[in-house]
């Protein structure tokens, strides 16, 4: 596969109130973008208030190139902000408001259409955190083609989490991706209690008959896990600045290069490097020249092509449900 493919950010859409700034974020955000910045065509689909957080929010995506073509727009409740706060090596702590736009996600037939047509999807579980919202996502997964990519971003927030919401979603999904942390705080709750990464892998990867779980290891690289293949990589050393969007990076590579068939160690080399040159730059959507990333990961789609998938998506639109429009 050579051509740009659409991929789903699926979820929460919020401002990260940093120490220094306000960023917009949530992975689903982040995730899109990186997909565009592949020369991929990235889609969030998410929900924001009719306020000024949110027009603003739509202005931002639009200047970063993010097709926001199915963001829904909420009367009633406003737009979803989080707290930052960054410790000594520039890792962050968030506390997330509730309820928000994004905890009243509704499928409609445009969201049944990207469903549809998208290539990738990836999810999370903090969107999940209100029954409304974790009924569409479930409902959007159903309807997507067999021969979709579905990833689950484990990407536990504060107490936003239960088993159910976990074992659904791991079995929605074709990958899954969790941190070091996060392995050893779900695993218990499936009955493993192994202290070995790789061994944990295995046993989500059975029980839940995924095609791949991966698991990040922040400056120490990464774990990928599959049927037979276990990959490892020990990440490269940089001056981190920060390491909010780098998740989103890592699983916006990975997914580029998975889908197109490259070995898991090609994957893991692309996904490391990418999240690492993110934790340079402040905030989760640096703005990367197509040169640069030539040099960083290596020859890419077209942007062109990405930008006619874009294009037909928009022209797809129906201005009359509730979604924002070009």
């Amino acid at each position: 596969m050579s051509k740009p493919v659409l991929m789903v950010g699926l979820g929460e859409l919020l401002w990260d109130l940093l120490p220094s700034s306000r960023v917009l974020g949530g992975a689903p955000a982040n995730f899109a973008y990186m997909a565009n910045a592949l020369g991929d065509c990235g889609v969030v689909a998410s929900r924001l208030g009719r306020d000024a957080l949110g027009r603003e929010a739509c202005e931002v995506l639009k200047r970063l190139g993010v097709n926001i073509t199915y963001i829904q727009q909420d009367d009633v409740h406003e737009t979803g902000v989080a707290g930052v706060s960054l410790d000594l090596e520039g890792l962050p702590t968030f506390t997330i408001k509730e309820p928000v736009a994004w905890d009243f996600l509704e499928q409609s037939p445009k969201w049944k259409e990207l469903a549809e047509l998208a290539d990738v999807i990836c999810f999370g579980t903090l969107a999940q955190r209100s029954p409304m919202s974790s009924s569409t996502i479930e409902r959007f997964l159903s309807e997507t083609r067999k021969t979709a990519l579905r990833i689950y971003d484990v990407n536990l927030r504060q107490s936003f989490y239960s088993v159910e919401i976990l074992e659904r979603s791991f079995r929605r999904a074709d990958i899954a991706k969790l941190t070091s942390e996060e392995l050893f705080r779900v695993s218990p709750l499936f009955g493993f209690h192994e202290t070995d990464e790789v061994v944990l892998a295995n046993r989500l990867l059975r029980q839940f008959a995924l095609r791949l779980v991966c698991i990040t290891r922040g400056a120490h690289g990464s774990l990928l896990v599959s049927e037979g293949e276990t990959v490892e990589h020990g990440g490269f050393a940089v001056d981190v600045v920060d390491t909010v969007g780098a998740g989103d990076a890592f699983t916006a590579c990975l997914a580029h290069y998975f889908v197109r068939g490259h070995t898991l160690e090609e994957v893991s080399e692309a996904a490391n490097r990418f999240a690492s040159w993110v934790t340079t730059h402040v905030g989760a959507t640096p703005l990367l020249d197509p040169a640069d990333l030539q040099k960083l990961l290596g020859r890419l789609p077209e942007k062109v092509a990405a930008a006619d998938v874009a294009k037909d998506l928009s022209s797809r639109s129906d201005q009359d449900d509730g979604e924002i429009g070009r």
